[in-house]
């Protein structure tokens, strides 16, 4: 079979993107999607399957989708993944699934299976009447507890539901999502394709309670008695600073703080009740996903400049490919081998630049990737009038506060077992919660995974 070119996705035009929070991508579309599909050589032992930390039988439904069969497609997809259409828009597909393909053994681009997934997750939220897969109906009425509404919260409460256990999620915002709501931007992520998949999984049964935040509305030790069992899914929104001079000052954000004034509080509306100062140039200071949605964000909120710096090369940057291209059409400047080590203000009180000392790369770690050393005196600043740090979070300190008898450990992160069991004995946790922050589908892999043993013990 002769092969061809991946099936690029169409993309709205680089000057609009500028003026609008609207997508940046489109999903392909039927013929797109079937050609596609027909790319794949459907391996006997599908090695991208075992890339996939939830397990998609991912053949079988790309092969479905060549045949036209979408429906049966989506019935494949959608018994494991609670969640494709986010799934297929933020998962890193070509550090997971997609690397495995045996198309990059031979130096062909890999099949596209997350804008496959895409295609299939909103095909369903377009048709509106999701098909039915097959699940364990349980034989008792346990109630299951699922604290926080992020992707490791959802996707343990879909399953848990499709096992017929009654499910309650807790949010301590107004909206639920956690940070496919509030962290990933509207041109990544559409708002309203992340309700759309929380209204499927009310149409299984899942109740969402917002505004509840555990320890304060209502306390731990009521949850586990009212429960029979309870999984934590907080995830990380604790940001880390660099314990640099100037942090304090006017015009320093967290990556978290702005992104959820602009995505959940809407701060970019001239009727937000949050709204954020409109800035002439601003410095990220990061080099993942976070920090690309953050400049990328700040160009569409009227920044005249927005820099990108980032101490490490550019070999090095830790966000997807797909996001580094797009902002750099978008303008976004990235200044590699460059470290932060102040932030200056000229009257006490507001940002006026970044001073920086240039670095150089060093010898791999144990884990392959390349350190970095930093050059004396080679210190410069770079002006701006604000400057938002991207560099991780970890998990929110209110668990260590209001979780009555839950162990954390010195980062604030949940320690659990091979089952996902914390070490109260009805109690379960996965995802950002503990491990710190990481990716959409590990997150879910690890909700499904708590689900499972959740299911064993109070479903049977």
């Amino acid at each position: 079979m002769l092969d061809v070119k991946r099936n690029a996705l169409r993309e709205l035009p680089i000057k609009e993107r500028l003026t609008t929070f609207k997508e940046t991508t489109f999903t392909y579309d039927d013929e797109t999607a079937i050609k596609e599909a027909k790319r794949c050589h459907k391996c006997k032992n599908a090695p991208c399957a075992k890339g996939c930390p939830v397990g998609v039988d991912i053949p079988g439904f790309i092969s479905k989708i060549a045949c036209h069969d979408f429906d049966s497609a989506a019935l494949i997809l959608k018994s494991v993944n609670a969640l494709p259409s986010i799934c297929g828009r933020v998962c890193p597909q070509e550090e997971q699934c997609e690397k495995f393909c045996v198309k990059c053994k031979a130096n062909r681009e890999a099949v596209a299976t997350g804008r496959l997934e895409r295609f299939i997750g909103d095909y369903l939220l377009n048709k509106g009447n999701l098909p039915k897969a097959s699940s364990v109906v349980s034989t008792k009425t346990s109630k299951i507890a699922v604290i926080g509404s992020g992707p490791a919260s959802l996707s343990c409460a879909n399953d848990c539901a499709m096992a017929g256990l009654d499910v309650t999620v807790f949010e301590s915002l107004h909206s639920p999502g956690g940070v496919l709501t509030y962290g990933i931007p509207e041109f990544r992520l559409p708002k309203d394709l992340v309700n759309a998949e929380i209204e499927s999984l009310k149409n299984i049964g899942v109740k969402i309670k917002v505004n509840y935040l555990i320890g304060k509305t209502l306390f731990f030790k009521e949850l586990v008695e009212q429960y029979n069992a309870v999984f934590i899914g907080t995830g990380a929104g604790l940001p880390k600073f660099l314990g640099i001079e100037g942090e304090e000052l006017n015009g320093v954000y967290s990556a978290n703080e702005y992104l959820t004034r602009t995505n959940l509080m809407k701060a970019y509306s001239t009727n937000s009740q949050t709204p954020i100062v409109k800035h002439k140039n601003v410095i990220v200071l990061g080099g993942g996903n976070v920090a690309f949605d953050a400049a990328r964000t700040a160009l569409r909120l009227g920044t005249e400049s927005t820099i990108l710096a980032y101490r490490r090369g550019h070999n090095e940057l830790r966000a997807r490919h797909e996001e580094i291209v797009h902002a750099q059409q978008e303008g976004v400047q990235i200044k590699t081998l460059i470290a932060p080590v102040k932030i200056v203000s000229t009257d006490g009180v507001n940002v006026t630049s970044v001073e920086f000392v240039r670095s150089e790369l060093s010898e791999p770690d144990s884990s392959g990737r390349r350190g970095f050393t930093l050059i004396p005196n080679s210190n410069f600043e770079i002006a701006c009038d604000a400057t938002i740090v991207a560099i991780g979070t970890n998990p929110n300190p209110l668990i260590k506060g209001g979780f009555d008898g839950l162990i954390t450990d010195s980062r604030g992160c949940i320690p659990v077992d091979s089952n996902f069991k914390t070490n109260l004995d009805t109690v379960y946790a996965g995802g950002d919660a503990t491990t710190g922050s990481a990716t959409v589908i590990s997150a879910m892999g690890a909700g499904k995974k708590a689900a499972a043993s959740i299911i064993a013990r109070f479903a049977n």
